[in-house]
């Protein structure tokens, strides 16, 4: 199903035919990685995105964070939105694997992260 979230056609033609990023790959930092991976980190991010940031966007707009003096409350969908994104291991995505991170060129992690700012601003921020 065509994704109303991002354009999948516009992400993939920005990044490989006019940033060619797969000659990333060819670097040392990046020479574990491939389009195989990128595209996997892409695809899973457009499902992250799909399934648990989209669907409260709306509610998240009509029930604002509030803070009572010592404590933030928020709906429960935002937890649960990044507690999905944080056990697919996509916080580190960009960052170096010596520390944990998945060692992403950082066009592509920002490409990837492009799918949850979209599907839900407030809850990516």
């Amino acid at each position: 199903m065509k994704s109303t979230i991002l354009s999948r056609r516009d992400l993939d033609f920005l990044l490989y035919e006019w940033l060619d990023v797969e000659k990333l790959t060819t670097l040392d930092r990046f020479t574990e990685h491939s389009r195989e991976t990128f595209d996997g980190v892409l695809d899973l991010c457009e499902q992250l995105a799909t399934r648990y940031f989209a669907p409260h966007n709306k509610l998240s707009d009509a029930n604002e964070p509030t803070f009572d003096g010592q404590a933030v409350t928020l709906i429960p969908d935002v937890k649960e939105a990044w507690d999905a994104f944080a056990a697919a291991d996509l916080i580190a995505m960009g960052m170096d694997a010596e520390i944990g991170g998945a060692q992403l060129p950082a066009t592509v992690a920002q490409a990837a992260f492009a799918w949850i700012s979209a599907a839900n601003v407030s809850t990516s921020g």
